[in-house]
């Protein structure tokens, strides 16, 4: 990059879980970074709750994995009850992750742990500033801050929007924020229950009056998600939260306590581009859904996850153009996908349609014996199976990997791994060596046992593999997807 003065090389507006990730691996990548939030302090409430596995993978590889599986309540199966019969229990435990469940934890826990994990890396929060304007350049960004009434001016060159479903940086963009609401209300419900139901199960229960989801957030401490037609006070009332249970949920849960409720619309929405020049979007700023899935958040942190070591390799001179823009055609599909299913679980769960209630009630049980569909299932709910086929940077199907080499925050950072199995002969080898040579500050050879050789992105994704075959030309096609978007 050309040599401006530069007060910070990201700027990342919004310190919600998404853009406290996005600072932690800045500083862990030694990036100079700044983070602003328009709020006082950090959220109190649970709001977001489901970490699905990959996620956990990534925080892992990102070495912030270890106090989020100490604070977790783990989930292991998902039941579909509907008017008290079950209709299917689905465990969930994907073996090939090292994290085979779902770990709840509460958004105002993950937000109080990324912060500690930012002041370990001697970082910190700038809050009550706000993002006012900015103007582009093509090497910086200017922009204009505000704290408490008073006006600063910065240059960055990058600023990244994690601000939210109301993000005043794709207001600047004037990016639409296209798609449609529902037209009906939802509730959250933080509450205290018996131990009626077991604590490592999630629960969804269809219903004609609409959907409603229990997700246990401890042995006796449970969320609830439920769609109704009209609130009832300015925050649902224990009371409230007691006759959706008894309409909706499996019999014998009873609420105690009411720990914190809210009322809120949802939303199907996505920007056609996350990118415009030098700003970017991600997490809700970028796309909003509806909460049956609960994939909002991990998709917000698998945002942040794809751009950082993109932006990363760019500042330090390794980066071009193409490598920027595959942040936009890569998650774009992501996003589309996981709106489509939500607003699918959701319509499905609350049709009226009597034919359709029967179709369903009758189809669930039956395909959710099968060992396909179980798999389909954990695999898109674990969201395991996200991949990046299609994109420009990559060739092959783009799937995930990872090994015990690359967990705990220092196992991989910006550098692409070209990993080699012990297959490969003397001339391979050397080609390998030569190869990783050419590139000293992005790639790094690795050899290992196996067979074949394959091009693993900083993300942990498969940009290219071989299983076999002719290691030169194998490492030839490495060469010219490395020079596509490197510099």
């Amino acid at each position: 990059m050309p040599h401006i003065a530069m007060d910070t090389d990201v700027l990342i507006v919004g310190a919600g879980p998404v853009g406290l990730f996005f600072a932690n691996e800045c500083a862990r990548r030694g990036l100079r970074w700044r983070i602003i939030e328009a709020r006082a302090s950090q959220s109190e409430h649970s709001k977001a709750l489901a970490i699905f596995p990959r996620t956990m993978e990534i925080f892992d590889m990102a070495g912030v994995v270890d106090p989020f599986v100490e604070s977790a309540n783990r989930v292991t199966s998902v039941t579909i009850v509907a008017h008290g019969r079950r209709l299917a229990l689905v465990p969930f435990a994907p073996g090939e992750s090292a994290y085979p469940y779902i770990a709840m934890v509460p958004q105002n826990v993950t937000e109080k742990l990324l912060v500690e994990q930012l002041m370990n890396r001697n970082g910190r929060v700038e809050y009550e500033t706000s993002f006012a304007s900015a103007v582009q350049h093509d090497d910086c960004v200017n922009v204009t801050l505000e704290h408490r009434g008073r006006r600063q001016e910065i240059t960055a060159a990058f600023v990244i929007g994690c601000d939210g479903a109301h993000s005043a940086v794709r207001h600047l963009l004037n990016l639409p924020f296209e798609g449609s609401e529902y037209h009906d209300m939802f509730l959250l419900a933080d509450i205290e229950t018996n131990e009626a139901l077991p604590a490592d199960q999630l629960q969804l229960c269809p219903n004609e009056l609409g959907p409603l989801a229990i997700f246990p957030m401890s042995a006796t401490r449970r969320r609830i998600v439920a769609m109704i037609r009209n609130a009832e006070g300015e925050a649902p009332s224990l009371e409230l939260v007691r006759q959706l249970l008894k309409q909706r949920a499996p019999a014998g849960i009873e609420a105690y306590n009411l720990h914190w409720s809210s009322y809120f619309h949802i939303h199907r929405r996505h920007v056609a581009q996350l990118r415009q020049g030098r700003l970017f979007l991600a997490g809700d700023a970028a796309h909003i859904h509806s909460p049956f899935g609960g994939q909002g958040m991990n998709t917000g942190l698998q945002d942040a996850w794809n751009l950082v070591w993109k932006l990363d390799l760019v500042l330090n001179g390794h980066g071009n153009e193409r490598l920027l823009e595959s942040y936009n055609t890569e998650r774009l599909p992501v996003i589309r996908n996981v709106i489509q299913i939500t607003d699918f679980m959701t319509k499905a769960m609350a049709t009226p349609s009597k034919l359709a209630q029967a179709l369903r009630n009758t189809v669930i049980p039956i395909v959710s014996r099968l060992a396909p569909f179980r798999h389909a299932f954990v695999q898109r709910l674990s969201e395991l199976d996200i991949a990046y086929h299609g994109s420009p940077i990559v060739e092959g199907p783009g799937k995930r990997y990872i090994d015990d080499s690359m967990r705990g925050g220092k196992g991989i950072l910006s550098r692409f791994l070209l990993v080699l199995g012990d297959d490969a002969g003397s001339s391979t080898t050397e080609a390998a060596r030569q190869l990783t040579g050419s590139f000293p500050d992005v790639v790094g050879l690795r050899l290992t046992r196996g067979q074949g050789i394959a091009l693993v992105r900083p993300d942990g994704y498969i940009a290219y593999s071989q299983p076999g075959g002719d290691g030169i030309a194998a490492l030839r096609s490495v060469q010219s997807l490395l020079q596509r978007q490197t510099v």
